[in-house]
């Protein structure tokens, strides 16, 4: 009896030691949290564009718990929202600037002053885009859908050509902490803009594909 005694106590310990020598790997390597169909959905169709990972961190923030993103067009209703969020951002920065620069009757206002410009134009060519897609919900298939589809990527491509034309105007060498910081605002809202038309091209491309005879 005392021999069966110790023997299971030799038994019990072993699966104890087991156990404490397993515990810590689980500890280590915790379960990761599943992603949301969401979230899925978004880094599956920001792979499209150019910027993916600027792409999937900008849609990724509007996400709220058991939030819907499974069409295409709404992921582009977003990333246009993203978009124009940004040049409002960047164009109120550097509004700003160019009020104190006018002040002090810096050289660099002119170049800040044009900036400006292609700012404000960039803000006013989203905002239409974003209401004429709205426009496209309430479209049917046919020549007035597909006109609503060109004038959002007019609106679209030319909020893009104006914020570049911004960026370009600010050279590289030697360039001001003053210019960079706009620079680097300004670049910003081309590069999402450049994704969410990536993105509303992957929605209108369906609708091109069905008219194809």
């Amino acid at each position: 009896m005392a021999k069966f005694s110790f023997s299971l106590l030799l038994i019990l310990l072993s699966i104890l030691c087991l156990l404490s020598s397993v515990e810590p790997s689980f500890a280590s390597h915790p379960q990761q949290p599943r992603r949301s169909k969401a979230r899925a959905y978004i880094e599956a169709s920001c792979r499209t564009t150019r910027y993916p990972k600027l792409c999937v961190h900008c849609l990724s923030t509007y996400i709220k718990p058991n939030m819907t993103i499974q069409s295409p067009q709404q992921l582009a209703q977003v990333a246009l929202s993203v978009s124009l969020y940004r040049a409002q951002y960047a164009r109120a920065y550097v509004l700003k600037v160019a009020r104190e620069l006018k002040e002090l009757k810096a050289r660099e206002y002119q170049v800040v002053h044009d900036c400006l410009n292609q700012i404000n134009d960039s803000v006013a060519q989203l905002s239409e885009s974003i209401k004429e897609l709205r426009r496209l919900g309430q479209a049917t298939v046919g020549d007035d859908l597909f006109w609503h589809i060109s004038n959002v990527e007019t609106w679209v491509s030319t909020a893009l050509t104006d914020a570049y034309a911004c960026v370009d105007e600010l050279p590289g060498k030697n360039m001001s902490k003053l210019k960079a910081t706009i620079k680097g605002k300004v670049l910003n809202v081309a590069e999402v803009t450049s994704n969410a038309l990536a993105l509303f091209h992957r929605f209108a491309q369906r609708y091109r594909a069905a008219k194809k005879p």
